[in-house]
């Protein structure tokens, strides 16, 4: 377990302040890992592999602490695999983020009182390059703050010019495939953006809107149909009823007159209608709603565009150059005035699509576009998962996997943007269309235009796992770091990147998996649970925590929230403690170096240690299998808690404590338990590490005096228990604990001493008089002792002179009290269980709630009446 033990410090207590600041400690650390390249792997090691790749996050964007939450976990696992000695790779990099960026740097064009037009397109690329140079990758350098151990020598962006190359080879694949193929399609399109987006990128909200019903035809021929978007029926080519439906069927194949036009549109048959919803009768409009596009193909109607790109009316003269929301108002004004109207319900709340980056209300469109035949993709995506080749974890998530896969439609992959990675096919004055690979020319001579779209953003993240390691060249890295082993990342991108990548990765990679483990986690929520939010002012810029408390703060707080695929409650009272525990480790770790904690040299054998050395080492190896098992399992909050509970009360509310005594005694056996110390805070200390990196650094360094604890050995578990020791300092820590609380219940201050005769003769519990007595603040009995309380704990005696301390009928008449409504407690929670129509009908929880009520009360009595017997008759 130990490292570099010949290298012990000479002066530990002199190397360490009597406080830990972090702002003076984390910064210098993380460059100096950087610069001796602890982070960096090496392709031609012989080390075994373990790779993740990093969620990249926009170049626009900043840390946030949905970033701090998942970049923590990424790089508690990695740490830890550099531990244990795999050549570990956490390959960092930004996407370029299309629409975002683009959007930001129109928006600085703006106030110069330019638009990207007035650059034209090659100028504005050229601007939005710039404004990456300068501004872009922010959340870089946040990453460095928060402790990321990436690999910055590999460093990647997703239109550098390797990931540039590697889109361009897959979209020719694909498209010789015929796996690419474009096609006129209904699409979600955002006026304000100006692009297509796809379903993913919709965010669905309730708006209040309004439902119009209103008459179509004349006389007879007259059918009512109902819309929340009566603007598009200027689009209208049909109505739609259900086959079977006995009302209308003397309408079907007839035209009927289109209200405020000079159409007549036909009534036709199919069974998407749903008769029994609302009047059983809907408008069609092929070119502005999906279903309508759907019922159109079907019955070869007409497809009529009616708005422009910026949701502007295009035809029928009065509601001309209206836009979509004014023409809306003034059309069932003319719809009402000519009597049309049947009736009106304001608000209507319903599901409108707004767009995720913009929130502008999407206007499904109709529209050529590039698209992904995805069926076969998604068929090896959920083959993969299904076959065990991934394993989704937890694995409830599977559910929600195979919901995705196995519906996809096929996905629109073009976007009306100029920033991002131009669709690499060329048009010829005969309509010729050319795909162009890396290694290929571009047609050129009059009449030959390159399509002037750009692939979607997740087109190329898509590629990430496997670009970024060279892909399409066969490099080093791909053949050593392929595939990765985990991907750790929000369950909210399983449908935006992660099935992508596993289309992409199984296509590309001749059917090997692009991760092994699919480890998904929850969102970060505020500490009541709620989303966080600007507006509600609960966003929280984990940067100011790290100001105000210090990284490891914020990293052991997230950490210990992570359970797996749960959202995570984080609260600003919950870094603070985190802080304490930091505080709680420097503390304990410098009183242990001056009092002589040492990894020098061999542990001596169990036979010459003591109970309490044997109780911690047993512990510290139970510690080190527990928490390799839940790292395994990716249960970041157990493991976190395991240490907590185990690093506080164990070590330095415990052993320290009761070492105490032997360290002043002095001679071997104070060397022996400073032996034991060292290795107790050697091994908790690279436990802690990959959660709490900087604390752990400089205490381990200035404990054990080796070059860095990121290259340390990660602990093993040797095996040693000892049961019978554990069971003894358990009987010890309960004396103690009992009597401290009697001690408090009689009011006694912490510090005050007391008088007192141990009987502790026959007992395991002998050796440890004098901590007991320390730790209890026991004088010994003296010439006038006279035992006012008896307290039977553990086996043994503790017979307490409390003679001027307590008012002795005050505190039974006290006690009594406090019996009485014990016992009326347990009577409550008796009688509740035993009523067999309340069991019937409470839920588990508040049975569970009032099972614990009288378990509680049991130990309350038993506690009093204890309390009771040891005190002198009044």
């Amino acid at each position: 377990m130990t490292e570099n033990a010949q290298q012990q410090p000479s002066a530990p207590d002199s190397e360490l302040p009597t406080q830990y600041a972090p702002a003076d400690v984390e910064g210098p650390l993380y460059e100096r890992w950087v610069e001796r390249g602890y982070f960096e792997a090496d392709a031609k090691s012989e080390k075994p592999p373990y790779t993740i790749v990093i969620p990249p996050p926009n170049v626009t964007g900043s840390l946030h602490l949905g970033h701090a939450f998942q970049h923590t976990l990424m790089d508690a696992l990695t740490r830890r695999k550099r531990m244990q000695g795999f050549e570990a790779l956490w390959l960092p990099g930004m996407d370029h983020a299309g629409i975002a960026t683009q959007n930001v740097v129109e928006r600085e064009l703006g106030k110069e009182g330019k638009s990207r037009h007035d650059l034209g397109r090659e100028a504005f690329v050229e601007r939005v390059w710039q404004w990456k140079d300068e501004y872009g990758g922010k959340i870089l350098g946040q990453m460095r703050r928060l402790g990321d151990g990436v690999d910055w020598t590999r460093e990647r962006f997703t239109m550098d010019e390797g990931l540039s190359q590697a889109v361009q080879t897959i979209f020719k694949r694909l498209y010789d495939d015929e796996l690419i193929y474009r096609a006129e399609r209904i699409i979600n399109w955002c006026p304000r953006c100006l692009t297509a987006i796809s379903d993913i990128e919709v965010e669905y909200q309730d708006d209040d809107g309004e439902l119009v019903s209103m008459k179509y035809g004349e006389g007879d021929d007259t059918i009512v149909v109902a819309t929340t978007r009566a603007e598009t029926m200027l689009g209208d080519t049909a109505v739609a009823v259900h086959p079977d439906d006995e009302r209308y069927k003397h309408l079907v194949g007839r035209h009927i007159k289109l209200p405020l036009t000079d159409r007549t549109i036909p009534v036709v048959a199919d069974t998407h209608v749903d008769p029994e919803f609302g009047t059983g009768a809907v408008k069609v409009t092929p070119a502005h709603d999906p279903n309508d596009f759907a019922i159109g193909q079907r019955h070869d109607l007409e497809a009529l565009t009616v708005m422009d790109e910026r949701g502007v009316i295009t035809v029928h003269g009065p509601f001309e150059g209206l836009d979509r929301f004014e023409a809306r108002s003034a059309i069932v004004a003319a719809l009402r005035a000519d009597g049309r109207i049947v009736a009106e319900k304001r608000p209507y709340v319903h599901s409108v699509g707004h767009c995720s980056r913009c929130k502008t209300t999407i206007e499904p469109r109709l529209s050529m576009q590039w698209w992904v035949k995805v069926a076969p993709l998604a068929k090896a995506a959920g083959d993969a998962v299904r076959d065990g080749r991934v394993k989704i974890h937890p694995q409830e998530m599977e559910k929600r996997y195979f919901d995705w896969v196995d519906n996809l439609h096929d996905w629109c992959i073009s976007r009306q943007l100029w920033w991002g990675h131009r669709i690499p096919v060329w048009y010829g004055p005969e309509g010729e269309v050319v795909c162009v690979g890396p290694d290929d020319e571009p047609p050129t001579g009059d009449g030959w235009t390159q399509d002037s779209d750009v692939l979607d953003t997740w087109f190329s993240s898509g590629l990430w796992p496997f670009s970024t390691l060279g892909w399409p060249e066969q490099t080093p890295d791909l053949k050593k770091f392929y595939p990765t082993d985990v991907l750790l990342t929000g369950h909210d991108i399983i449908f935006f990147w992660v099935a992508r990548m596993m289309m992409f990765g199984l296509y590309a990679m001749d059917g090997e998996v692009p991760f092994k483990t699919i480890a998904l986690t929850g969102l970060v929520r505020d500490q009541f649970g709620k989303k966080m939010s600007k507006s509600s002012g609960t966003a929280v810029d984990p940067l100011d925590w790290m100001n105000a408390y210090g990284s490891d703060a914020v990293r052991f707080t997230l950490a210990r929230g992570a359970n797996p695929g749960t959202d995570v409650p984080i609260g600003e009272d919950w870094v603070q403690a985190s802080r304490n525990f930091a505080n709680k480790i420097w503390n304990a770790t410098r009183f242990a170096l001056m009092n002589g904690a040492t990894i020098e040299g061999e542990l001596p054998p169990a036979e010459q240690l003591s109970a309490t050395d044997r109780w911690i080492l047993s512990r510290l190896n139970k510690t080190v299998s527990q928490v390799d098992a839940l790292y395994d399992d990716f249960q970041f909050a157990k493991l976190s808690d395991a240490l907590y509970h185990f690093a506080w009360d164990e070590v330095f509310d415990w052993y320290v404590e009761l070492s105490k005594t032997t360290f002043m005694a002095g001679g071997e056996p104070a060397k022996v338990s400073g032996r034991v110390l060292g290795e107790v805070l050697d091994v908790t200390l690279k436990l802690l590490h990959p959660i709490v990196p900087f604390v752990t650094e400089t205490l381990w360094t200035t404990l054990t005096g080796g070059e860095s604890i990121v290259i340390a050995d990660w602990p093993k578990d040797s095996g040693f228990r000892d049961e019978a020791a554990e069971r003894e300092i358990e009987t010890l820590q309960q004396v103690i604990t009992e009597v401290r609380r009697f001690r408090a219940d009689q009011g006694l201050q912490p510090g005050q001493r007391v008088p007192a005769r141990l009987t502790l003769t026959g007992t395991a519990l002998a050796p440890h008089e004098a901590a007991i007595r320390q730790l209890l603040r026991l004088q010994p009995e003296g010439d006038t002792f006279a035992a006012t309380a008896t307290l039977p704990v553990g086996g043994a005696t503790v017979a307490l002179d409390l003679s001027g301390t307590i008012d002795v009928a005050a505190e039974r008449k006290r006690l009594a009290k406090d019996l009485a409504a014990a016992e009326k407690e347990k009577a409550q929670a008796t009688a509740k269980l035993g009523n067999e129509a309340f069991l019937a009908k409470a839920p588990d929880n508040v049975v569970d709630k009032i099972r614990g009520r009288l378990t509680k009360a049991d130990e309350d009595i038993e506690r009093i009446k204890t309390q009771l017997d040891g005190l002198p008759e009044a």
